[in-house]
């Protein structure tokens, strides 16, 4: 089977011949019913296509490897510096609430406003059309604004606003490595500011017995990027020597790193799910583990997927391939 990322013809450097429509996305998960269309659709089929092949386009790779930097990949991480110059911009206000800081309101509010013109920075002219679709999933990407609150489904919104990306032909097979690495990497790095600068609220979280109050695909592609490794095993990972000695290496220990410094208290118990993850013999037995359990607690849950959109290049049209 050809890896979801290669677009017939992409690599040639030509316009589509074909132009196609495309549309602002739209709600279409309206009841719990309608959950089955969902996941017998085009857009589920190829959102877990992609969350898949860039899973082994990761696996056994160090965040600190050799791979191709492409333009569009460039211009993606210059997007998302734009984003965290955006936070420092911003500082949060006095408020007598701790948490939900409505500074955040105010960075998302400029986001809202220059998401288009972000995303045209990012597609090639050919591709104009394209940018207000694709521009819904990253304003998606980055929390609720009403409820100052962030989860898995924004960051669900990310990776699908990857997708279309690479759907248009922007991003490439060869660009996989740099997708998770130089692109999603930074993505969590802004996140993770905006979520401690304006003390968010984990959205959806199941609290002790959810995997993170924030992420769940960087434990994917980092568990992946741990399998095989001649040392590392998932009991390792609650070490503390360990994580700060590998952390900017895997994607996972960085996580961890996160965690450990937002929360207080034994590991086992403020992470409950982790704790039981790190008995676990093998990273692949781990990766394979973490994949079923997204489908489960975050694509198969109706709060979590009721707001998630759909257009042209993430139909919820039945599947045809």
């Amino acid at each position: 089977s050809t890896s979801f990322l290669h677009v017939p013809g992409a690599s040639e450097e030509v316009a589509p011949p074909v132009q196609q429509c495309f549309m602002v996305p739209k709600k279409e998960i309206n009841v719990v019913s309608d959950m089955a269309k969902w996941k017998r659709s085009q857009a589920y089929a190829d959102y877990m296509g992609f969350i898949l092949t860039l899973n082994e386009g990761v696996k056994g790779k160090k965040l600190t490897c050799e791979y191709k930097v492409s333009e569009p990949i460039e211009k993606l991480v210059a997007l998302l510096n734009t984003l965290d110059r955006w936070i420092d911009e911003t500082p949060p206000v006095d408020q007598p609430s701790r948490f939900g800081n409505k500074a955040f309101r105010t960075w998302y509010a400029k986001l809202d406003q220059e998401a288009e013109k972000l995303v045209s920075a990012v597609i090639p002219k050919h591709l104009a059309d394209a940018a207000p679709e694709v521009a819904v999933y990253l304003k998606e990407s980055v929390g609720n604004s009403t409820r100052i609150d962030y989860g898995t489904g924004h960051e669900a919104a990310f990776a699908a606003f990857l997708c279309c990306l690479c759907k248009i032909g922007v991003l490439r097979v060869d660009d996989q490595m740099a997708i998770v690495f130089k692109v999603f990497n930074r993505y969590l790095e802004v996140m993770r500011k905006l979520q401690k600068t304006y003390r968010m609220e984990p959205a959806g979280s199941q609290g002790v017995w959810g995997l993170d109050d924030f992420q769940f695909l960087p434990f994917i592609w980092g568990s992946s990027q741990l399998i095989d490794h001649p040392s590392l095993e998932p009991r390792h990972f609650v070490d503390e020597k360990v994580v700060n000695e590998n952390h900017k290496d895997f994607m996972f220990l960085e996580c961890i790193l996160f965690i450990t410094e937002m929360k207080t208290g034994p590991f086992a118990e403020h992470s409950n799910q982790l704790w039981n993850i790190s008995a676990v013999p093998s990273w692949s037995k781990v990766n394979q583990g973490l994949i079923r359990m997204y489908k489960a607690e975050c694509l198969e849950k109706f709060p979590v997927i009721q707001h998630f959109k759909f257009g042209s290049l993430l139909p919820i049209q039945p599947v045809t391939s």
